[in-house]
């Protein structure tokens, strides 16, 4: 008898049941969200859309008021999101749910995946220059070994 991690990755399975994919508004985060969508309709999975709010940004020392701000962008995306699948209705019908987490991008995405069970991780690429050295969100979660990660350029 072996024993069964229903929270791991199984392989041999029909494919991920649940999806997650990091959303943050930036071109490479909403092309992840459009691949991940596309695997989530063929493996008709469950696409867990995700944005981390941050906690603490370094507007916040400045007295920006860091909480609207975030929640403005988590608004916008769920604005987005849902625009867009209305323009597909019935030719391209995917199950979606939108989460938001605060923390930073990569404990976040690891707090969102494990919390929802993910099988699978969809990230974009980052944007950022500084990452190429120091290493991007992406890198850390294929380093951390505990789901498939696709990395979308």
């Amino acid at each position: 008898m072996t024993e069964q991690h229903p929270h791991q990755f199984e392989r041999g399975t029909d494919g991920p049941k649940v999806i997650v994919v990091g959303v943050d508004g930036s071109d490479s985060s909403l092309r992840a969200a459009a691949y991940a969508a596309g695997l989530a309709r063929r493996q008709r999975a469950l696409l867990a859309l995700v944005y981390i709010q941050p906690v603490m940004a370094a507007g916040a020392a400045l007295g920006v008021p860091v909480a609207e701000t975030t929640d403005q962008i988590a608004e916008d995306l769920i604005q987005q999101i849902r625009e867009s699948t209305e323009q597909v209705k019935g030719i391209f019908d995917v199950r979606w749910e939108f989460h938001t987490f605060r923390g930073d991008p990569y404990n976040g995405l690891v707090s969102a995946a494990d919390q929802l069970k993910a099988d699978a991780v969809v990230v974009g690429a980052s944007e950022q220059a500084g990452h190429r050295i120091v290493g991007s969100v992406a890198i850390r979660l294929v380093k951390a070994g505990r789901w498939p990660v696709t990395v979308v350029p």
